[in-house]
């Protein structure tokens, strides 16, 4: 009999997840963040996390909750996960993490699980470990914990022009209490302009080697002005100053005007991501 090489980990198995996830800093940021506050426990975190390996060893892994994430899983342990998972009836809303693992996943997953709504299988990772190469927008800052009105619609229409649906729970209260959360937790940036928000950002991830941003956006009145570029730059110097050592983020290859933008600031690709949307 085989012995099947994936298996629910647990908190006794903290140590080695670290271990894997330090040498994966940025396509493991994510699982990284979930991890250090709160374990392995599933119940704490409504996921689950399984390893791919032999024995104690732990070569790669999958976190299976609102998100599937595959890290550091080669062509073996993508089988191995999804034989696993294959059965399950799909809870998750995308599947996201590196490219390569990301679209064989779903090729297997498919059949159980599809269509998807969307999938976008080149999206370059990019990072920056140093203050931007221009010069910041010194009106863009934290958003002030009475400004989440303001936020709000500009969060909503970023998501619903980025996803091609509007956010869940964008008609009651709990989109709504995320975005609180991201401004009460000091990871959302905006410049706002009589009232309005005509950019934003924010750190969506945090770990003690990068923080993830997403959630970028220009109100479309202004964009072709050079805000992104000014803006992103501000985030950066504050986020390597307060959060994380570097800063990184995944934008879609087809986005012209974002990957311009970053470029000037001075991100370079670390790697390529995909993201299957549900």
């Amino acid at each position: 009999m085989l012995t099947v090489p994936v298996r629910l980990l647990g908190d006794a198995d903290v140590a080695a997840v670290e271990r894997l996830l330090d040498c994966e800093p940025y396509a493991g940021a994510q699982i990284a963040e979930r991890v250090a506050a709160g374990g392995l426990a599933w119940w704490r975190h409504e996921a689950r996390l399984f390893g791919y390996g032999n024995g104690k060893r732990i070569d790669a892994l999958c976190w299976l909750g609102a998100n599937l994430i595959p890290v550091r899983a080669g062509p073996a342990a993508v089988a191995a996960f999804a034989d696993l998972i294959a059965g399950e009836v799909r809870g998750c809303s995308s599947i996201v993490g590196p490219a390569e693992a990301v679209v064989d996943l779903w090729d297997r997953l498919r059949p159980h699980w599809g269509p998807a709504r969307d999938v976008r299988d080149c999206q370059p990772l990019l990072a920056l470990d140093r203050p931007a190469a221009v010069r910041p927008d010194p009106d863009v800052r934290l958003v002030h914990a009475g400004e989440v009105d303001i936020l709000y619609p500009a969060a909503v229409a970023m998501y619903t022009e980025e996803v091609g649906v509007p956010p869940a729970g964008a008609g009651d209260t709990s989109y709504r209490e995320r975005v609180a959360d991201l401004v009460r937790a000091r990871r959302a940036y905006a410049r706002v302009l009589g009232g309005r928000v005509i950019f934003k950002a924010e750190v969506a991830v945090a770990t003690r080697h990068t923080a993830q941003i997403q959630g970028v956006w220009v109100a479309p009145d202004w964009r072709g002005r050079g805000l992104a570029t000014a803006g992103m730059a501000a985030v950066v110097a504050d986020v390597l100053e307060r959060v994380a050592p570097t800063v990184s983020l995944y934008v879609n290859d087809f986005n012209e005007p974002a990957r311009r933008a970053y470029a000037r600031c001075g991100f370079r690709q670390v790697g390529t991501f995909a993201t299957v949307l549900f």
